[in-house]
């Protein structure tokens, strides 16, 4: 797993320069963190977790670097869950969009185990534009979360 983040970490790196952004050590730091929490992690547990190597961290810190990564494409906010992931298309990332993702993502949440999983539908997205637009209404952009119950916890 180590090599394969650090694989991420590295490719987007290189996305943030070609887009003229620098994904600076405490910004890979904190995208570090948020790729090896086991699901959606929050900001103060991102922020007890910097500590440990950075005593001076503080939650602006964190704070600016989540929505440095948030802007690049490179993580999600769950906002249910007020909480971050990795983004699945990530380190391509897909800056420009408006919330920093240009691919449709929707989130399932497991109610019972927390367990979130992005899956990334365009029908999905067209069909919530269209039902916006019969309302009058454009559509920028939009995130969907929806909850259930993952497949383990559907079977236990």
């Amino acid at each position: 797993m180590a090599r394969t983040v650090e694989a991420v970490l590295d490719h987007a790196a290189a996305a943030c320069a070609r887009r003229g952004a620098q994904l600076t050590p405490l910004r890979r730091e904190v995208l570090r963190l948020v790729l090896e929490a086991e699901g959606p992690v929050g900001a103060y547990a991102l922020l007890d977790r910097l500590k440990e190597t950075r005593a001076g961290a503080a939650p602006p810190t964190v704070y600016r670097a989540l929505d440095f990564l948030l802007e690049q494409g490179l993580i999600h906010k769950v906002e249910r869950l007020n909480a971050f992931v990795g983004c699945a298309e990530a380190p391509h990332g897909h800056a420009g969009a408006g919330d920093g993702h240009g691919h449709p993502h929707q989130f399932l949440i497991c109610r019972r185990c927390g367990a979130t999983t992005e899956i990334s539908d365009a029908a999905v997205t067209q069909a919530l534009a269209a039902a916006a637009g019969r309302a009058g209404f454009v559509l920028h952009g939009a995130t969907v979360e929806a909850e259930g119950l993952c497949a383990r916890c559907a079977q236990g």
